[in-house]
């Protein structure tokens, strides 16, 4: 094993295993002795304070695929995947000011039971499966994937090598997934914020330290966007989705013809469709709302989380960008990643001491498994509410924390098996986002018109989710299988199947943000239409769940108004800037 890091670095990464395991455990032996087992396992007792909450918010969505696809997507495409932070300040300012209230109001413990109460059973148990999916396949599994991929560069294993009989990378993922299993299972919600916080301390600072070094050897921005501006890519000509110049690298804004395939306007359109449902109607990402002490500690919470989320962009975005720089520079005596997913390895190896590197790499995991063990945890609450209790109503909270804990034991071999699949994708970001944008469209039609117009009826909801659904996974199997499909047809002489279906790929699925947009017209239109064929009287317990005037809570006395507007005027600037 050629290793690019040393005995020192090793020893780093393996006292920050062994120091989060042992905090999370006994995360859960303070757990136990607190009021009210069930709300302390899943819900940390409804203690959350707005630090905690924007923090834990933060760290489950941050996880390797930001500091690996991020610096991945960069060294390919420069800042423009950036957009995928700084549009998610604005989504936070709605969960913040229309959605947060509500939950709280409602004090349900998951979003499908939220979900019941506006509307119907049937939408608690559409929404619960799609939740469950969502945070095994999406958060967990791309989690490990990355993370597993990350462990073997930095060791030096070659793509096939083995550990103890098993693939290197398929031997990482379950070992870090058993890692994260251990003391999420044992700790509860409670573990994961009080590891969360910590880590999300540790990946901040791993990803400060990566930046900072690329940014004093290329030698500040001047330096850096003269290069970008005057040179070639250093994979042009290798694939069709590399471009030729760089020039535009520092942009955020692209026009149609950019590679990226991310279009100002499709951002513009399509980011609100996947933003609203990742951060306003995810239960993996709102759980850390409902569980705070108060109304005002829940709406500060996200808008804490949208400062934070500024952060990516600089931090997580730009050292691809310097490493296309610096290789154009010959910093690195003419070497260079082999593959763009190679980006991030490729700097921790060559621009950090040792120790440095050690703790860069321990950050990675950090992110890896904090948001595998949010995902877990939100797992075990919708499992343990949303189907098992339903089943058996009479269950104590004992029983439903055993059932959680069951449930966090077969999430973890769900996403070991399903992490492979994720090498499919040109990029692991791209992957996740496309995903994301077949999943979102009839969730978020379904919150949006919930929360907002009374008329929107249980059976309508219903429809909507169960045609969205039908046509998202349609999208996802063109996607997946569509172009490989018209390949095979072809190759077996079919006529015209491979044309065709390159064709449809193009028209419907290959700019996957404004598809997006399009089946959230469909869906609100569905609803809309169904909700007024079938129309429902309001019920009362869902009389507080919709708003009677959208502009309420903005008129409402808080502090959280002007932190809202600063942090809205915060990312409009910062477009301006980099437009």
């Amino acid at each position: 094993m050629n290793l690019a890091i040393g005995q020192l670095d090793l020893a780093i990464i393996g006292l920050y295993l062994a120091g989060v395991v042992a905090l999370g455990c006994y995360a859960g032996f303070v757990s136990r002795r607190g009021r009210g087992e069930g709300s302390q396992y899943f819900l940390a007792g409804n203690s959350l304070t707005w630090p905690i909450i924007g923090l834990s918010m933060f760290a489950a969505n941050i996880s390797t695929v930001h500091l690996v696809s991020l610096a991945e997507a960069a060294y390919k495409y420069g800042l423009v995947f950036g957009n995928f932070e700084w549009m998610a300040g604005f989504t936070l300012i709605l969960l913040s000011l229309f959605f947060a209230p509500l939950y709280l109001r409602s004090r349900v413990p998951t979003l499908p039971d939220f979900l019941e109460r506006r509307f119907n059973r049937k939408c608690r148990d559409i929404l619960s499966v799609i939740s469950l999916f969502s945070a095994i396949v999406i958060h967990i599994g791309i989690a490990l994937y990355t993370a597993a991929w990350v462990l073997r560069g930095i060791l030096g294993l070659r793509p096939g090598a083995t550990i103890l009989g098993l693939d290197s990378l398929l031997f990482f993922i379950i070992a870090l997934g058993l890692l994260t299993g251990l003391y999420t299972m044992l700790g509860g919600l409670l573990a994961v914020v009080w590891t969360e916080s910590i880590q999300t301390v540790l990946l901040l600072v791993g990803a400060v330290v990566i930046t900072a070094a690329a940014w004093i050897k290329i030698g500040g921005w001047g330096q850096m966007a003269s290069i970008l501006a005057t040179h070639v890519h250093p994979l042009a000509g290798t694939a069709p989705d590399i471009p030729a110049s760089t020039a535009n690298f520092l942009s955020m804004s692209r026009d149609a013809s950019d590679l990226s395939g991310l279009p100002w306007y499709s951002i513009l359109l399509g980011y609100p469709v996947i933003g609203i449902w990742y951060w306003c109607a995810d239960q993996t990402i709102v759980q850390r709302v409902m569980a705070a002490r108060d109304e005002t500690q829940a709406r500060l919470g996200p808008l804490f989380c949208s400062f934070l989320k500024i952060l990516p962009v600089f931090f997580f975005v730009l050292p691809g960008t310097i490493c296309v720089a610096l290789v154009q520079k010959g910093a690195f005596g003419g070497s260079a990643p082999l593959v763009a997913a190679d980006t991030y390895t490729f700097m921790i190896t060559r621009l950090l001491p040792a120790g440095l590197k050690g703790l860069v790499t321990a950050a990675m995991l950090a992110a890896a498994m904090q948001t595998c063990s949010a995902a877990l945890n939100s797992t075990a609450t919708l499992f343990a509410y949303d189907i098992f209790k339903r089943l058996r109503p009479g269950t104590t909270d004992h029983g439903l924390v055993i059932v959680g804990k069951i449930t966090t034991v077969v999430a973890t071999m769900l996403a070991i098996l399903w992490s492979p699949l994720f090498s499919h994708y040109s990029t692991i970001y791209d992957g996740l986002a496309r995903l994301i944008s077949y999943i979102s469209p009839p969730i978020t039609a379904v919150f949006l018109l919930g929360v907002f117009w009374k008329r929107a009826s249980g059976r309508g909801a219903y429809i909507t989710l169960v045609t969205g659904g039908l046509l998202g996974a349609t999208m996802f199997a063109l996607d997946f299988f569509g172009r490989s499909t018209g390949r095979w047809l072809s190759n077996h002489g079919v006529p015209g199947a491979r044309e065709l279906f390159d064709a449809i790929y193009r028209i419907a699925v290959k700019d996957f943000m404004l598809t997006a947009f399009c089946l959230l017209l469909v869906c609100c239109a569905v609803l809309v239409a169904a909700s007024l064929r079938y129309p429902e009287p309001l019920k009362d317990e869902a009389r507080e769940l919709v708003w009677d005037d959208w502009r309420a809570p903005l008129r409402a006395a808080g502090s959280y108004r002007m932190v809202a507007a600063a942090v809205a005027a915060t990312l409009v600037i910062l477009y301006v800037v980099f437009s």
